[in-house]
């Protein structure tokens, strides 16, 4: 598929896709005239380098990752990257829920401020 076409069924810029094959997370064949052609599973890659990146993981990183990717081996030292980087997204999802359950106290008490008819002080 052309970049267009993956940038559209990924939801991610052309700009961005670029960057990545300039990264080397990203590969693509060259037609004739110079136009970029990105084989059936790229929209998966794209994905999965978003997810990473949406993370916190380095361009650098997920390079170093992708081949286990592809493989599921990993060198000693790919394999300590991998979990430290698990770590860290354990360390997020961890933050969220506790964001998440002040959201809830929040909402609960405006919900029973307004019930009561006293409304929250603006912000």
């Amino acid at each position: 598929m052309r970049i267009g076409e993956l940038a559209t069924k990924t939801g991610v810029s052309v700009r961005a896709l670029r960057y990545y094959e300039e990264q080397g997370l990203l590969a693509s064949e060259r037609s004739e005239s110079g136009q970029r052609h990105y084989p059936d599973n790229a929209a998966g890659r794209v994905h999965l380098i978003q997810q990473f990146y949406a993370a916190g993981i380095s361009s650098a990183s997920i390079l170093e990752m992708l081949p286990c990717v592809v493989t599921g081996e990993a060198s000693p030292q790919v394999l300590a990257t991998l979990r430290g980087h698990r770590s860290s997204v354990v360390r997020q999802i961890e933050e969220l829920q506790a964001t998440l359950r002040q959201l809830d106290s929040v909402i609960a008490g405006a919900v029973k401020s307004h019930d009561s008819g006293v409304p929250c002080p603006p912000g």
